[in-house]
């Protein structure tokens, strides 16, 4: 039951005053209001003198307060700066994307902040022109997806990136060893881990012979790497060639090379990235009489559409908004030690492992076999 403005108020003060200190968003969760609320609480009960409002937190007033804070050094978010204004660059707004970006607009509301989105189309001359729209337009910090194909720069892509004078974190892309953007903290997932999870649950279920087809992009090697190396681990056989997913502006090649696979090789067993296209190949492969999962056990990559097929696809998901959220908290901590109100960290790289969601599509014929 939402409670009263006057209730709201008593509960804030009882929870401070029992726990010395807390954090506005952590406040706000417990009590089931917004942090908009929550904040607007604040600053009616400190105005009064009731407490005190510190860099995001919420202390008991006192001579105790300040030293409440400072002994609780593992949680810094009360450094962060609240009303920061964080920039986001990404390619497009939907596929993985919507959910990264939902991640990290989350979190920065929770902060106080706002998000304010950029969008390149991956057109990678594109990235610089919207970096300088909205840090002219006050970003104190930039999140940036660029539009690298390869999913790594190249010929000096990312040289904007290493002079636009605000925090930078990198989201679901990385850059070489030696390349200047290295050593920007970055975000993003294990897409070879993800490709690898799938693969052994193709060898669970007893497949020998499998096969991946993907999408051309950034994210095609890593998925391709991981897929190889885990075949190659568990002793599978695998089948090459497979055209890129709409390579010729149509799946056509796509389902002949499947059914090849099939009918003249003894594939069981498919990785397709992403949703869409496995949801496009399934009916079209059953026009040619390969049935899934009865002859062609599929695993689709993503996980955003992938439950709601004709035949619900067992899908890699990749943790999209845990990456927004946690790359958004990496930028804010950069800015507040730009400010002074923490002592500058060493820069992160993050790899988030992606999970199996299991659905009908991988099927049950084979007997389960122990994965080797």
């Amino acid at each position: 039951m939402r409670l009263h403005v006057d209730q709201r108020h008593e509960r804030v003060l009882e929870l401070v005053r029992e726990r010395g200190s807390l954090r506005v968003a952590e406040l706000a969760t417990e009590l089931g209001v917004s942090a908009v609320t929550l904040r607007r609480d604040v600053e009616t009960l400190a105005t009064r003198g009731m407490l005190r409002r510190m860099h995001g937190a919420v202390v008991w007033p006192g001579d105790h307060a300040d030293a409440t804070v400072r002994q609780a050094p593992t949680d810094r978010s009360y450094d962060t700066p609240e009303g920061a204004v964080i920039g986001m660059i990404v390619p497009t707004t939907v596929s993985i994307f919507t959910d990264i970006v939902n991640g990290a607009r989350e979190t920065v509301g929770a902060r106080g902040g706002r998000l304010v989105l950029g969008v390149s189309g991956y057109v990678d001359t594109e990235d610089s022109v919207q970096a300088e729209h909205l840090i002219a337009g006050g970003a104190q910090g930039l999140l940036v997806a660029p539009s690298w194909f390869g999913g790594v720069p190249t010929d000096g892509q990312e040289e904007w990136l290493t002079r636009c004078g605000v925090p930078v974190v990198l989201v679901e892309r990385s850059a070489p060893p030696g390349n200047p953007a290295a050593g920007l903290d970055r975000v993003r997932t294990d897409r070879a881990h993800g490709a690898a999870v799938a693969v052994g649950h193709f060898a669970a279920l007893g497949h020998r012979r499998v096969t991946a087809v993907l999408q051309e992009g950034p994210h095609a090697t890593p998925i391709g790497d991981g897929f190889q190396a885990a075949a190659r681990a568990r002793g599978l056989e695998i089948h090459q060639g497979a055209p890129n997913v709409r390579e010729y502006g149509d799946y056509e090649a796509s389902v002949d090379y499947l059914t090849d696979a099939v009918r003249a090789h003894g594939v069981t067993a498919a990785l397709v990235h992403s949703d869409e296209d496995a949801i496009v190949l399934v009916p079209r492969l059953q026009a040619r009489g390969v049935r899934v999962p009865e002859d062609l056990a599929l695993i689709a990559y993503d996980d955003q559409v992938a439950s709601l097929a004709d035949v619900p696809l067992t899908a890699v998901a990749p943790p999209k908004r845990s990456v927004g959220e946690l790359a958004t908290g990496i930028l804010l901590r950069r800015i507040a030690e730009r400010a002074g109100r923490l002592t500058p960290g060493p820069r992160q790289h993050l790899d988030l492992l992606p999970e199996l969601r299991i659905r009908s599509s991988c099927g049950a014929k084979f007997p389960a076999a122990t994965a080797h």
